[in-house]
């Protein structure tokens, strides 16, 4: 992605939340001197990989599989001493937008339709090696039980949410026609360097085209701008 692409994003994300009068904590919104400025105060924001974080998850196909994100809060996985032992995030969508089919081994999460459209989600089990099982999905939405055929897409709307555990495959993004989405996601810690296994030919992170300056870092870059 270049780097113009990055902070239109940025600067629509930052609408989208204001038109929902949700605001994210103030490093959210530092500049570049700031950043620096702050630079010997922000270990645990390093530590947890929390801000911003925006990817086409190396598809070259953002308005497509894309979003953007924000961790709000975060912790280590082994490690209580830094930050938090749950992570929260906000995921803003463009209409049209989606994640790939991926899972999680470690964290359980629930996934919150906040404002804007509704979710449509596609779930799948898998087994330990991340195969998918021809089978019903059991999951439960806000504490009541649901059951699903193998990638059957249902939508969930906002104010609802639905609970994923490790070895669910999912797919989710905006509902055709509802407009932008966002989505909150409370779950255990956090680790996308690690803790991702996708089913799709992606990549976590972009790899950035510098074409302009960079309104705000994103979190898996704070070592190499900072």
């Amino acid at each position: 992605m270049k780097r113009s692409e990055i902070n239109k994003a940025l600067t629509w994300a930052k609408a989208l939340l204001e038109k929902y009068n949700i605001r994210l904590p103030d490093f959210a919104y530092w500049t570049m001197d700031e950043w620096k400025a702050h630079k010997e105060e922000i270990g645990a924001i390093r530590a947890t990989m929390q801000g911003w974080d925006i990817t086409d998850y190396g598809t070259g196909r953002y308005d497509e599989i894309g979003c953007v994100l924000f961790t709000v809060r975060n912790g280590v996985q082994g490690d209580d001493s830094v930050g938090v032992p749950y992570c929260e995030k906000y995921l803003l969508f463009k209409e049209g937008q989606r994640l790939p089919q991926h899972y999680h081994v470690f964290k359980t999460e629930d996934i919150i339709v906040r404002a804007g459209g509704d979710m449509a989600i596609r779930l799948y089990s898998c087994d330990k090696n991340g195969k998918i099982l021809d089978e019903p999905v059991r999951i439960f939405c806000d504490g009541i039980p649901h059951t699903y055929a193998c990638g059957e897409e249902f939508v969930v709307k906002p104010g609802n949410s639905v609970t994923l555990t490790p070895y669910m495959a999912h797919i989710f993004g905006t509902k055709a026609g509802t407009g932008d989405l966002i989505c909150g996601e409370v779950s255990k810690v956090n680790d996308d360097n690690t803790d991702n296994f996708f089913l799709e030919s992606t990549s976590r992170f972009a790899d950035i085209e510098e074409d302009v300056p960079i309104l705000h870092p994103l979190c898996n870059e704070y070592d190499k701008v900072l």
